[in-house]
């Protein structure tokens, strides 16, 4: 009975994974790609992920952190495979990164103007509370870009399909309340 209950479960991981492959096909670049399989899990971090980096280096850092095999693909990017459980490391050493930059921008001297930074479960929204006349002054407002990066590195590496991974930044005025501007990235930083 178990057996029949393990196949019926892989199978259905199995059909999964083919729609995810059908998607990934049609994007222009190869996006981050996460097959998630029964007892192993693979990530496809695409080569504009890896800009400016030592590719070798980046092998040797995975590999300490747990991944069994990095295979270098054709257009750049690097394929790792690694155990679920060596994943589930690596996301929630995501999830604290992020968490880490939402702290350091609450109590970083350099943000004076920001009061209070919250965020939604799966880190495709953060609302930065602002004191506005001091924020509309000063240079606080770029402090979204790094919220931005960490949270679509964490939706990506999550298995977030790439061709709807976003994060806005809603920017609210701490007298009255309102939501006074929103960034959404990346879309905001392909129009300019």
């Amino acid at each position: 009975m178990l057996l029949v209950i393990l196949l019926v479960a892989c199978n259905k991981e199995s059909d999964s994974g083919k729609k995810t492959d059908n998607a990934d096909q049609t994007a222009e670049e190869t996006p981050l790609k996460v097959d998630k399989g029964l007892l192993n899990v693979e990530v496809t971090i695409p080569a504009s992920f890896l800009e400016g980096q030592d590719i070798e280096t980046a092998i040797t850092a995975a590999k300490e952190e747990g991944v069994n095999e990095v295979i270098k693909n054709s257009d750049g990017s690097l394929t790792y495979k690694m155990p679920k459980s060596v994943h589930k490391k690596m996301l929630k050493e995501l999830e604290e990164s992020v968490l880490e930059t939402v702290e350091e921008i609450k109590t970083s001297d350099d943000f004076t103007s920001i009061k209070d930074v919250t965020y939604n479960k799966s880190f495709t929204e953060f609302t930065l509370t602002v004191d506005k006349e001091q924020f509309d002054n000063g240079f606080d407002g770029m402090s979204s870009m790094g919220l931005a990066i960490v949270g679509m590195y964490y939706q990506l590496f999550n298995g977030m399909d790439p061709e709807k991974f976003k994060v806005t930044v809603n920017f609210k005025d701490e007298a009255n309340g309102d939501v006074f501007n929103s960034v959404v990235y990346p879309d905001d930083l392909n129009d300019k």
